[in-house]
């Protein structure tokens, strides 16, 4: 199994959650995040003074899926996730050992 962790811009999250259910995909859990890789961030005008915005909102997505869905899932997020402009953020795969549901024990793939 793979966790897919998706850094995307907060307004692309419907097009985001759309393009997963599309493929199948049940559930995800979701964070409101900030943070700032080359975009760097911006400087705004509150009352007169400008300031520097350094730490830019952004949403963190995560889902856990069976290895085969792992390149649908991704390229799902890719394509919705998508603007074409600076900052539209990151997808990180990685290698899951082992889930559990708490509820009945379940373990691997049933669990998810």
């Amino acid at each position: 199994m793979k966790k897919i962790e998706a850094i995307i811009k907060p307004f692309k999250l419907d097009d985001v959650r759309e393009a997963l259910q599309e493929i199948g995909l049940a559930g995800m859990t979701v964070t409101e995040v900030k943070g700032f890789g080359r975009q760097k961030g911006h400087t705004e005008l509150y009352r007169g003074a400008e300031y520097v915005v350094d730490f830019l909102p952004k949403l963190k997505l995560e889902v856990v899926v069976d290895d085969e869905m792992a390149d649908r899932a991704i390229e799902a997020i890719e394509q919705s996730a998508r603007t074409g402009k600076i900052g539209d953020g990151k997808i990180f795969v990685s290698a899951v050992e082992r889930v559990i549901r708490i509820r009945t024990g379940e373990e691997g793939p049933e669990a998810v």
